[in-house]
C-alpha cells in the first residue's frame, strides 16, 4: 500500500492512523518532500483526472486565472502540494480522499 499525502495534513494523519490500526503498514510519500514520479502523477490523472486537484488548497488560490486553467498534470508537475490528498493505491485500488467510500475500501465495513 502506497500513501500519497503531507505530513502536516492533519486527514493524512488520521488516515495514517487508522491504516495502522488496522494492521496496514503504508509506505508513505510526502508529496512536498519526496515529489511524485512522472509514472504516478500520470497514474493519479488517469483514475481521478482534474478530481486530483484540491481547489480548496492555500496553493490554489495562490494561482492566476492562467495557471488555474492548466492542465491538471502539470499543475500536479508544478505544485505537488495541490493533490487532493491522501491517495492511496493498495494493490492497484485508488482511492482519493479520506471520506466513507475511502475508509470502506481500506479498512472494510
Amino acid at each position: 500500500m502506497r500513501f500519497f499525502g503531507l505530513k502536516t495534513c492533519d486527514t493524512c494523519r488520521k488516515a495514517i492512523k487508522a491504516l495502522q490500526a488496522a494492521g496496514h503498514d503504508p509506505q508513505i510519500i510526502d508529496v512536498r518532500a519526496d515529489g511524485v514520479s512522472d509514472a504516478d502523477r500520470a497514474q493519479i490523472i488517469a483514475q481521478f483526472g482534474d478530481k486530483a486537484i484540491n481547489r480548496a488548497s492555500t496553493t490554489w488560490r495562490g494561482l492566476t486565472d492562467a495557471e488555474k486553467a492548466g492542465d491538471p498534470d502539470a499543475l500536479l508537475a508544478a505544485h505537488p502540494t495541490l493533490m487532493k490528498r491522501p491517495v492511496i493505491d493498495a494493490d492497484g485500488q485508488w482511492s482519493i480522499g479520506w471520506k466513507a467510500d475511502a475508509q470502506a475500501m481500506h479498512l472494510g465495513g
